[in-house]
């Protein structure tokens, strides 16, 4: 019988699971305002597609005030400042993002992937930041009714972290929500989307739209070289499709964009098409003691105007707006320091730490044994020596920090950081964060969180659910009658999709700037 992994234990301030774009920007918000942070990710890299690659204009007034905007934009992008849409041939302007307030006056088109490893690249530059790739959260840690912790499986073996805060932000199937047992709504959703790339050409319309016939609806993000196409089936009609052939899919795409003729042979399979099951819902409550949920882990969006990932940095800019001021209270007396943490680049089990410090690659710790990096002592918690020379994180982390290849999605075999606490407990630290601090953050959000998932219900249920069963050319709608009269009227759509209900503005400071 092969041994069990040992469990190593980490202890941290704040754990957040999920590498997405609510937990990437609360952890960067977090670690600039000088809280310790932990971010579990349980991919290797961030290059999964079709997920929201837009970045609507309230995200990016973040960006501004983080004075993050002017290197960000320097990321290829694309940026699109009206929203079209076409109605049995009637083309017509929803959306005018020329009028919204601030910095950017356009939705910017980037992959998802490019704006997480910005956000990382960028988080690093604090000492206070740690990101585990290959890290997946698979239970929580629980004191009575307290949430202390989370369990995880990594490339290194099993890790417990205790924290003071845990935040699900793990997306629409959040294990961190499911194992809280946190009650969950559901709205239901009449639509799924089948989602695919077909190349563009430089004769194609410029603009990114929806073609809306009788029965179907297909909606064309223009991505420079290619469209990302969403093609609006009715739930649960995938099999159906499937049934009547690969061709006959194409032969749909090609009715409602004649333009894209002979484009169509490029969805080979239906291996080039991906299903996305639309979901709305919301949890009844974000938070229990020691835990609180933001992003889509507390309210999946519909896909319907591309809001869901500028809610989920919303959520993270006011949860970082409560919380850190909250953090900074400190904790209880008794519990565990504020962690001293070493990051390791080199796997325990190579063995390669002592003999990279004989060469002078790594300085040796006085009163360190290199027993500490023995696989055999990998899982228990070594308490480092308070005598000896005492280095600061940022210097650590800078010498061997196995972070850069993750952050850049290529983890390949290099092992994330492994963490290790001078603290001399292993129990876990009682933070000052409160639940009234939690519930603060839940009412915040809960507003334009309820108001933004009350228009897509309505448009998914009165138009698109419509469009969808209808075997007739549609009547074009007085709305759009009305957009098309009345310019003005298209900058109300515009701010809804661009700006939201309740745009959120950093309040935090950067405490390093506040130490110079």
């Amino acid at each position: 019988m092969p041994e069990e992994a040992a469990v190593q234990k980490i202890n941290v301030r704040c754990c957040i699971a999920g590498g997405g774009p609510a937990g990437m920007v609360l952890a960067y918000l977090l670690a600039r305002a000088g809280v310790e942070v932990l971010v579990l990710e349980k991919h290797a890299d961030f290059l999964r597609d079709f997920r929201g690659d837009t970045i609507h204009p309230s995200t990016l007034e973040v960006m501004y005030e983080l004075g993050l905007l002017e290197e960000f934009l320097k990321l290829p992008h694309d940026e699109l400042r009206e929203l079209s849409a076409e109605i049995n041939g009637l083309q017509f302007t929803v959306g005018d993002f020329t009028h919204v307030p601030g910095h950017c006056k356009f939705i910017a088109l980037m992959p998802q992937w490019d704006f997480l490893n910005f956000m990382a690249d960028r988080a690093k530059r604090y000492p206070e930041f740690n990101l585990r790739m290959q890290s997946e959260v698979t239970g929580l840690i629980l004191e009575g009714d307290r949430v202390i912790g989370v369990r995880a499986k990594t490339q290194l073996g099993p890790v417990e972290i205790r924290a003071e805060l845990v935040i699900g932000a793990d997306g629409r199937r959040s294990v961190v929500r499911e194992k809280a047992e946190l009650e969950v709504e559901t709205f239901g959703s009449p639509i799924d989307a089948l989602w695919m790339r077909i190349s563009r050409h430089a004769s194609d319309p410029p603009q990114t739209f929806g073609h809306i016939d009788s029965g179907r609806v297909l909606v064309m993000i223009q991505r420079n070289e290619y469209w990302q196409c969403a093609f609006v089936i009715p739930k649960g009609g995938f099999d159906a499709i499937r049934e009547k052939g690969l061709q006959a899919f194409r032969d749909d795409i090609v009715r409602l964009q004649p333009f894209l003729r002979g484009r169509e042979n490029e969805l080979k399979s239906w291996d080039n098409i991906k299903l996305l099951t639309v979901v709305i819902d919301r949890l009844k409550k974000w938070y229990r003691p020691g835990l609180l949920c933001i992003g889509d882990a507390a309210h999946a969006m519909s896909p319907i105007g591309g809001v869901g990932i500028n809610l989920a940095i919303q959520d993270a800019v006011a949860a970082a707006n409560i919380l850190a001021p909250a953090f900074q209270r400190g904790t209880t007396p008794g519990t565990i320091p504020v962690m001293d943490a070493l990051s390791e680049a080199i796997s325990p089990a190579e063995g390669a730490l002592p003999a990279a410090i004989a060469m002078g690659l790594i300085p040796a710790l006085e009163g360190v044994p290199s027993p500490l990096f023995n696989p055999l002592l990998a899982g228990s918690a070594y308490v480092v020596p308070s005598r000896g020379p005492k280095l600061s994180r940022a210097f650590l982390r800078s010498r061997f920090d196995a972070s850069d290849a993750s952050v850049q999605g290529r983890a390949g075999n290099t092992p994330a950081p492994s963490i290790i606490t001078d603290s001399q407990s292993q129990e876990p630290a009682y933070s000052s964060v409160t639940e009234d601090d939690l519930a603060a953050v839940q009412r915040r959000r809960e507003f334009p969180t309820r108001m933004m998932q009350r228009i897509q219900l309505a448009i998914q249920n009165r138009v698109i659910s419509r469009v969808l069963s209808a075997n007739k050319q549609i009547e074009v709608p007085l709305v759009v009658k009305l957009l098309r009269r009345f310019p003005i009227l298209r900058r109300i759509p515009a701010y809804i999709v661009g700006i939201g209900f309740r745009p959120e503005h950093v309040e935090t400071q950067d405490a390093t700037a506040q130490e110079k």
